[in-house]
């Protein structure tokens, strides 16, 4: 089943101007931007942003990004779940996982993340995917928020819930390593309930524990 992508834009205004709020990003304009040197919670800006130009270019690929002038200075991704993963197992192709959700400090407290968050879920398509994020602990700026665990556990909910994720159980080894991390979720209003049973397999490996 092909999903097409259709493209959104918003538009933030602070005090020196205006932040654009825009995708499914193709990688043709996407490559036109720079990135801002702050985005390095996940690589160093350039090679981030070669990996967002190739999710930008696979099928089911979706970047969303924040831009302030010719600027990246935000962004979220969407793509199948690494083949590694217990949540490709299942082979689910409505599944997509949420990979990385990103804001440069200094344009932190303007509710970008929640408008990246928010116009991601304007395309339609979206209610023809489960989208999962998987938060780990180790992954959060806690330095930089200066926000212990619980605290940054809250906003991160908190804004996921703008994208309709909420939290769903697992056993899985790597979330149940710490009660912080946690498994969010969000069920397209045309996913099957065969799909979702599916889901449910992935999400609990030990049936002893539904």
């Amino acid at each position: 089943m092909k999903h097409p992508k259709t493209y959104h834009t918003k538009e933030i205004q602070i005090a020196n101007g205006n932040i654009f709020i825009e995708g499914p990003i193709p990688p043709d304009k996407l490559a036109n931007y720079e990135f801002h040197d702050g985005l390095v919670a996940f690589r160093q800006p350039e090679q981030q942003r070669k990996a967002l130009l190739e999710i930008a270019g696979l099928p089911e690929g979706r970047v969303i990004i924040a831009r302030y002038h010719d600027t990246v200075i935000g962004y979220v991704t969407f793509l199948y779940p690494d083949p590694l993963e217990r949540w490709s197992k299942g082979n689910i192709t409505e599944l997509i996982e949420l990979g990385a959700i990103e804001v440069a400090h200094e344009f932190r407290g303007f509710s970008v993340g929640k408008n990246l968050l928010n116009v991601s879920m304007m395309d339609d398509a979206m209610e023809d995917y489960i989208i999962i994020t998987t938060e780990y602990y180790w992954h959060w700026d806690l330095k930089g928020s200066g926000l212990n665990v619980w605290e940054y556990r809250k906003v991160m909910e908190k804004m996921m819930s703008v994208g309709g994720l909420v939290w769903y159980a697992t056993d899985d080894p790597e979330i149940c390593s710490h009660p912080a991390n946690c498994l969010m979720a969000r069920i397209g209003n045309r996913i099957r309930a065969e799909t979702v049973q599916q889901f449910d397999q992935i999400r609990f490996k030990n049936r002893f524990m539904y």
